[in-house]
């Protein structure tokens, strides 16, 4: 029988170094998950297979605020004819795996890995001709429209009552959202921003992807920050990534101070070192529902 463990002793400084660089940038005054890079720009690709990276390496390399969208590691350029320029500062990168292990009796454990890697931008590689960069620049109403997309064609959705409460929020109970008119919004892109945001608590549902922060916040204590906390970061990473899908910008004002040290908060307990890679991967496994995109690996 196949079983499935994290490797002993496995790469505990990656989560420590990928939440160091959370927190600094948090304490920059930037919130990671809202880069406007993302929607602007377009998620951060690899340019050897041409895929776009995924859950926290987003964050990551989003943060380095390049104008082009392309990436290598070092060997990659060196292998394409290219070279970085001496004194160029790469960037964190993880990568999440399995391999089999044998053990008694023949049998097999599958064991996980995570591994760091540094990432290079195009701008620091000389020698590679990179695809110009295509900055389009929406309308609003094209930027709701792609938004008004996403969510008319996402899978076995939940409920969504528009204009029957004030209050927004998920009802597991009742698999709905329930969202007030979006006239009571500042703008139509902020009202999207708030649906996404609990579409993204709904693909929690145990008729979904059964997400344990989801279920396990049912009937838990406002004093379990814990389980509470994580879901919330679950659902502003998915909410922020299905944003940027559709060219939408997080506003300035939601990066108050308040806002930002609540995740300080958060992310310094020591408990909470894994938080931001897992829930920046369960946030990524959420959008690939509500878009109906290949599973993350």
């Amino acid at each position: 029988m196949a079983q499935s463990q994290w490797r002993k002793g496995d790469l505990k400084s990656v989560h420590e170094r990928v939440t160091a660089r959370i927190i600094e940038r948090l304490e920059e005054g930037v919130v990671p998950w809202h880069s406007p890079h993302t929607a602007t720009v377009g998620f951060p690709a690899n340019y050897q297979s041409g895929k776009p990276y995924r859950g926290i390496n987003v964050m990551l390399l989003a943060m380095a605020g390049y104008t082009s969208p392309w990436f290598m590691t070092y060997k990659q350029a060196q292998e394409r004819g290219g070279q970085v320029r001496k004194g160029e500062k790469g960037y964190l990168v993880v990568k999440f795996g399995t391999y089999a292990k044998e053990v008694e009796d023949g049998l097999e454990e599958q064991r996980k890995f995570l591994r760091q890697y540094t990432a290079f931008n195009a701008s620091q590689i000389d020698g590679i001709e990179f695809p110009e960069p295509i900055l389009p620049e929406f309308t609003p109403s094209q930027r709701t429209g792609a938004a008004a997309c996403i969510v008319k064609n996402m899978p076995n959705p939940p409920a969504i009552h528009e204009g029957r409460s004030v209050r927004t929020c998920y009802d597991p109970a009742n698999d709905a959202v329930e969202i007030p008119h979006r006239s009571h919004f500042e703008s139509e892109e902020r009202f999207y921003k708030s649906l996404f945001h609990e579409l993204v608590h709904s693909t929690g549902s145990a008729k979904r992807l059964a997400r344990k922060t989801l279920l396990d916040n049912r009937g838990v204590s406002m004093s379990d920050k814990t389980i509470y906390s994580k879901e919330e970061l679950v659902t502003e990473i998915g909410a922020a990534f299905l944003c940027a899908q559709a060219g939408i910008v997080i506003d300035d004002h939601e990066n108050s101070a308040a806002y930002i040290q609540s995740w300080l908060r958060v992310l310094k307990a020591p408990s909470n070192q894994r938080m931001i890679i897992e829930a920046a991967g369960q946030a990524q496994k959420a959008v690939d529902y509500i878009m109906k995109a290949e599973p993350m690996r």
